[in-house]
């Protein structure tokens, strides 16, 4: 039987694609069995963390936050104009015919035309994915920074916790789709390339992905907190000394003025 280049696609093609959906679907659970292991629970929780020693403060002492919040939200319409840019490209590629000329010369794999419409239409998707969940994050962050804002008004936790952490879910989807769409990317340069991208893809994902700090409270240090107790102790002790030394100079001139009357 004689071997045909265009079976690559059938056999390394859906085996990549197989290995990025199962990670992804394995990250999946341990977010949801145990999240502090994820790097995306940590994130969540120190998102958790900062909305709520935030709103222990007024809102006109906030600008800070309004700072990072701004920048989160800069960054995010970043993504998401780069994501449509890229899938417009795609779509101009698409109605080029002299593409299909071109990539053919270098590829080892299959160049007929089904296969490079799905190749181009799968990009295209995953670009576009890419946009519509870099907008959702936008629009939960905007909700965030419009809440924390409010003044004279005590704003329930969880409403800006839940914004918050839809915010950072859309921001991870958004670039879950831009690593596929990098992956199938490679696929226009055969299948051999796109299936090796997808094991490195997912390699490096695993290292960034495992969370191996303790979720901490952010809370005072004891050194702090001791510290504050011995200079609150120190100055108890200095006023009673104060207050001592003030009796006994009160004492002393008591004594005087009565030694002095039984005098005369």
């Amino acid at each position: 039987m004689k071997w045909h280049k265009e079976e690559l696609d059938i056999i390394l093609v859906p085996g990549g694609v197989l290995v990025m959906f199962g990670y992804h679907i394995y990250l999946l659970y341990r977010y949801l069995r145990r999240s502090e292991d994820t790097s995306i629970g940590f994130d969540n929780h120190c998102q958790k963390v900062w909305a709520k020693k935030l709103m222990q403060i007024d809102a006109m002492s906030r600008g800070p936050a309004f700072t990072a919040m701004s920048n989160t939200i800069i960054s995010v319409n970043f993504m998401a104009t780069t994501s449509l840019t890229l899938s417009s490209l795609i779509g101009a590629w698409i109605g080029s015919s002299s593409s299909y000329e071109l990539v053919g010369r270098i590829i080892y794999g299959d160049t007929g035309f089904p296969i490079n419409s799905i190749k181009y239409i799968s990009i295209f998707l995953f670009f576009l994915l890419a946009f519509a969940s870099f907008i959702q994050s936008s629009r939960c962050y905007v909700q965030a920074n419009l809440l924390i804002s409010m003044p004279k008004a005590e704003i329930p936790l969880d409403f800006v916790v839940e914004a918050l952490v839809h915010g950072g879910n859309f921001w991870q989807v958004g670039l879950r789709a831009i690593y596929f769409a990098i992956t199938m990317l490679k696929w226009m340069f055969g299948p051999i390339p796109m299936f090796l991208s997808s094991v490195a893809t997912v390699a490096v994902l695993y290292v960034l992905d495992v969370n191996k700090k303790h979720l901490h409270d952010f809370n005072e240090s004891c050194n702090k907190e001791g510290k504050r107790k011995i200079a609150v102790n120190r100055s108890f002790e200095q006023q009673e000394m104060a207050n001592s030394n003030y009796g006994l100079q009160a004492t002393a001139i008591t004594t005087a003025v009565l030694s002095a009357a039984v005098a005369s």
